[in-house]
């Protein structure tokens, strides 16, 4: 590949035309649509995803409030949480802090969210106070989990079974860069497509600390969130799900009231200890609008990914009618729905002006 090549495919705008995992969320969806719209009808409800997860808001399909999920997980599972309003006074705030557990380093995120945005890795009280003033929506102070990996695991039970199941694993790679002993930070990010779209925000982030030159094998992480838009490389591991692994996440879920549908992201120490039971906790629990997001590991092809999203959407109709049907939980009637609709769109844009503003 001749040099000219070369730097034109390694354009933004290019990297994202020729890797579908890039594409906006309706070009990936859009072709499947149809089929989500059989389901709809099939269920005499657009909105029938609500019954899926009946103690989380709206199913967990759109503005669920995460804090009120990690009300129903048990605490030894997940990290400790303190919930604030955008508005809180800072020694009231401080006051809270210093008399729970949570440490620095600490992550905060909004209270309602997704795609990471507004998730901050906080090293100090300088960066706490700077994040608490830049929120402009309800937000979560969570211990950071050290542990070094990190997987969404996606699990699903039918009503009434007395076992779920695992039906696809992503295991994340977090944007992480090794030394060549003469490259700078910058340079290796340069060689890496998937860093490429990261470096505009990485720049901001690290600024001259970006100059700093390796040793040869060193490692350098960036970016410590298991985020597909922040960079993270996304990989099928769902050839893990064995009997033992079935177990341990069957076992957590069942405690977790209300809960079939949705991915666990899990942050752990390793896989063997994983499957033990040990040294895990989960950062996150999403609901009926949970992705099968091992679909976008680089090796798979864009009808993998409508494959899976399909093989999904047919699970969650599934569930969603059996509560409805013989545990008697409504449907969203049609105009909450489309008020559920209305509030996502000015929650995201409200979001998204704050990611803004803290880059």
């Amino acid at each position: 590949m001749n040099t000219m090549l070369r730097k034109i495919l390694h354009k933004p705008l290019f990297i994202k035309l020729f890797h579908w995992e890039y594409w906006p969320f309706n070009a990936v969806y859009g072709p499947v649509y149809i089929y989500w719209l059989w389901l709809c009808i099939k269920a005499r409800s657009f909105f029938f995803f609500n019954t899926s997860n009946p103690t989380i808001t709206n199913g967990g399909f759109l503005l669920e409030s995460k804090k009120a999920i990690y009300d129903i997980i048990p605490q030894t599972y997940y990290p400790s949480t303190l919930f604030f309003k955008h508005d809180i006074d800072h020694k009231r705030l401080l006051c809270e802090l210093n008399r729970s557990s949570i440490k620095f380093p600490m992550i905060g995120k909004p209270d309602i969210g997704g795609k990471g945005k507004g998730v901050k890795k906080l090293h100090d009280y300088t960066e706490l106070i700077d994040y608490v003033n830049k929120s402009k929506v309800d937000f979560l102070l969570q211990e950071f989990i050290s542990y070094k990996n990190e997987a969404g695991i996606f699990y699903c039970r039918m009503p009434g079974e007395n076992r779920g199941f695992i039906s696809g694993i992503v295991e994340k790679e977090f944007l992480t860069v090794t030394g060549d002993g003469t490259s700078t930070i910058h340079q290796l990010l340069q060689k890496d497509k998937r860093f490429i779209l990261q470096l505009p925000a990485l720049e901001k982030m690290y600024k001259e600390r970006l100059d700093a030159v390796l040793m040869q094998d060193e490692s350098c992480l960036l970016v410590p969130y298991g985020n597909h838009a922040r960079g993270a490389k996304f990989i099928d591991a769902s050839f893990l799900a064995d009997e033992a692994l079935t177990t341990v996440i069957d076992n957590v879920c069942q405690t977790i009231p209300g809960f079939y549908f949705g991915r666990l992201d899990i942050r752990f120490n390793n896989w063997e200890e994983l499957k033990q039971g040990k040294n895990f906790s989960i950062i996150e629990l999403n609901g009926a609008g949970s992705e099968p997001t091992h679909m976008y590991d680089p090796c798979h092809s864009i009808l993998f990914a409508w494959k899976e999203i399909v093989r999904h959407w047919k699970i969650l109709y599934k569930i969603s009618v059996l509560n409805h049907k013989h545990y008697q939980i409504d449907y969203m009637n049609f105009s909450s729905g489309v008020r559920m609709l209305h509030e996502n769109s000015r929650y995201v844009k409200l979001i998204s002006k704050e990611e803004k503003q803290r880059a």
